[in-house]
């Protein structure tokens, strides 16, 4: 993983400057003192190739339309007022060749990374896409509130890992929030400090886990307001306009290529460049010549090429889902418009790391019918890759693609297994029953009501059998050890609540039998059989106390951990030395199992803070996931502590300006704050990596 040291620094200016002052005399010097002064921001260096190499739009009329024949639109960024930074990360700014301290101090940081001021040779303009939402082709949907910036130029002495990953030798950046673009529809372009935070911790943190990601290097909010109705409740109130800066190789995703679909059956909409073949043809080579140079290199015949493209686009996707599965991740929104062309995870909305391990995990309050719940996540990958191979066609020869596709499943099957490998430390050994332990291990898990990420943690100190233990002794108290993450029978039947009222639920299983096609309209078997699911481990655990609870539970991870500690002896056969391949295996199990995930109620207390003018405490969680599987003393908990009064100058300074406005709003705020979070005063901080506490149940992400 790279530490990446800013590569423009104030020494390599001035040494240069010097050498210029020499030849230029009193008036070099005052070149020099006005280039010391400038904002870190402005000596960037921009080559904004993808509005050289793809079409632009040529209109420039303000307002929502459709876009057609070009991949982007010129868009003008709308300033916010009084912006100020929330957080910068150092190291997501580093790929830019920015110092993160210079920029936080830099009075027009904020500015820029708003887009409130443009920086010397950036082009803002906004991406055209369409994509299938929710199964549906939704025509066309584009950058509603995120602005292309331009292209950075990567700094001298850039770590080698990341040029492999990067061959382009550009970052693109962007900044979301900054106000309306011809693709905003009905929302006005603006993104709050509640999506802003998430978006930018999440970001962050899956970088330092591991897994292939766009980045954030800042932060940025206002004294601009928008009205939002958090829980579509009817209860709006103002929030601070806030502002991301996004960076990634390029953010182009599948949907960006479903802007030539033709009319489509279901809802018959079509892409706004339907037709408009060369466009997907200059597409094509723009992505491969860019970002996929080896494939270039070595397919002269277009149609192989084509072909190989898919072929690395499908294993990245593959990839990135297993490494998603295997830390507890559930993106959401699996839309085709929110999948990497790169295979990285992008657009960070309604996102959760799970808590307690349910494969029907469902992480977007919106998403009714589960169709990107956790154990969805590898199948819908694949309907997305199929979307992706007919918006390529002609250019990828369906029956080719196909092929492609069918290699899905093992590649994805593949990468999951050599991670939880990882996770269960075997090492030395590919054995047919590991899949089998497993899969036991993830019914336990669920079973229990286990926590995902605390009860991989805790494996490794499960040891290897060795000659003169106590068996029983030992599988008691790893027992025990696994029995402090799971849940207690309040919060399993807490967890087990149907979503569907019992009534409704009677009239759907009434219809499905009566009239199967009306059925079919309205509901789905998979999410009648969830319900009945739900309802059968209800009814049962209604009828067991908490004692004959924890019984079973040890029960059952008594006799996994006795499967788990034979499969752990067969890793030592031919081992000459025992005590170094432990070391090895927990070494590899503690930089695969996290400590810390971005766990909901994290973000959310640190959300809390910033909303009342504390930015302490993101800027605490951002150092604390920086490094997520170590322990990191001084770290543990939070620093916040419910603090209700905290405000930043700038809030106080708007309340001075327009007292009666400002009241009134504060009012609202108030309002709102009392039925979303009660009791957030009454909070006791619960250290990071521990099992989320209560209240965590009540956050409801849509």
């Amino acid at each position: 993983m790279a530490y990446l040291a800013p590569r423009l620094g104030h020494f390599r200016i001035f040494k240069h400057s010097v050498s210029a002052c020499r030849l230029l005399g009193t008036a070099g010097m005052a070149d020099m003192g006005l280039a010391l002064s400038r904002s870190p921001l402005e000596r960037l260096d921009f080559d904004n190739v993808a509005l050289k190499k793809l079409p632009l739009d040529s209109s420039e009329e303000p307002g929502v339309r459709q876009v057609n024949g070009a991949c982007f639109s010129r868009v003008k960024p709308q300033p916010v007022t009084k912006p100020r930074f929330v957080a910068v990360s150092h190291e997501a700014l580093a790929l830019l060749g920015l110092n993160g301290e210079e920029v936080m101090t830099d009075p027009l940081g904020p500015e820029y990374l708003s887009g409130s001021r443009v920086m010397p040779g950036s082009e803002t303009a906004a991406h055209c896409y369409c994509g299938h939402q929710f199964g549906q082709f939704a025509g066309q949907l584009g950058d509603g509130a995120a602005i292309y910036l331009g292209e950075v130029k990567v700094p001298p002495g850039q770590d080698s890992d990341l040029l492999r990953e990067n061959p382009s030798g550009r970052w693109e950046i962007q900044v979301k929030g900054a106000g309306k673009t011809p693709f905003s529809r009905q929302a006005d372009g603006r993104k709050v400090l509640r999506s802003s935070i998430r978006e930018f911790l999440c970001s962050e943190v899956m970088f330092f886990l591991g897994v292939p990601t766009t980045r954030a290097g800042s932060v940025v909010t206002s004294d601009s307001r928008v009205v939002r109705d958090v829980y579509y409740s009817g209860n709006p109130r103002n929030e601070r306009c806030s502002v991301v800066l996004r960076i990634a190789p390029t953010f182009l995703r599948f949907g960006s290529f479903e802007i030539f679909k033709q009319a489509d059956e279901s809802t018959g909409r079509q892409g706004p460049s339907y037709g408009r073949h060369e466009i997907r043809s200059q597409m094509m080579d723009y992505v491969i010549e860019m970002f996929y140079p080896e494939i270039q290199r070595n397919h002269p015949d277009r149609v192989e090429r084509n072909v190989a493209f898919f072929r690395e686009v499908m294993l990245r996707t593959a990839r990135l889902v297993a490494q998603w599965q295997c830390v507890g991740f559930c993106h959401g929104v699996l839309n085709t418009d929110n999948m990497s062309i790169l295979g990285l995870t992008l657009d960070y909305g309604p996102y959760g790391f799970m808590d307690r391990f349910d494969p029907n995990f469902i992480c977007n309050a919106s998403d009714n019918s589960g169709r990107y719940s956790y154990q969805a996540q590898p199948a819908i990958c694949r309907w997305n890759l199929v979307k992706l191979a007919e918006a390529l066609a002609p250019e990828l020869p369906p029956d080719r693609a196909e092929e492609v596709v069918d290699e899905y499943l093992d590649l994805y099957n593949g990468f999951y297994l050599e991670t939880m490998r990882k996770k269960l430390g075997l090492l030395k050994k590919d054995e047919p029953e590991d899949e089998i332990l497993i899969i036991e291990l993830l019914q336990t898990m669920h079973n229990t009501g286990a926590d995902f990420t605390n009860t991989f943690r805790s494996l490794s100190q499960i040891s290897c059998p060795t000659e003169g233990e106590e068996e029983e002794e030992l599988v008691r108290k790893a027992t025990e050890l696994l029995l402090q993450q799971c849940a207690s029978l309040e919060e399993l039947k807490a967890a087990n609540k149907p979503t569907m009222d019992t009534r409704e639920l009677a009239m759907l299983l009434s219809m499905a039998q009566s009239n199967p096609a009306l059925f079919q309209m309205i509901s789905d078997r998979a999410t009648i059989a969830r319900q009945l699911e739900i309802l059968s481990k209800l009814k049962g655990l209604m009828e067991t106390s908490q004692e004959e609870l924890q019984s079973k539970h040890a029960e059952d991870w008594s006799g996994w951990i006795t499967r788990y500690r034979k499969r752990l002896a067969r890793e030592l056969e031919g081992q000459s030395d025992v005590r170094a391949l432990q070391e090895e295996r927990v070494r590899v199990m503690d930089s695969t199992n996290p400590r810390v995930v971005l766990r909901n109620y994290i973000a959310q207390n640190a959300i809390e803070a910033a909303e009342n003018g504390d930015f302490s405490e993101v800027q605490r969680v951002l150092k604390v996931l920086q490094k997520p599987f170590s322990s990191q003393p001084g770290l543990e908990s939070p620093a916040w502590v419910g603090r209700g009064q905290t405000t930043d100058q700038g809030e106080r300074d708007e309340e001075e300006e327009e007292e009666e406005e400002e009241e009134q709003q504060q009012q609202q705020e108030a309002a709102a704050a009392a039925v979303s979070s009660s009791s957030s005063t009454a909070r006791t901080p619960v250290p990071y990596d521990s099992k989320p506490p209560t209240w965590a149940n009540e956050i409801c992400v849509t």
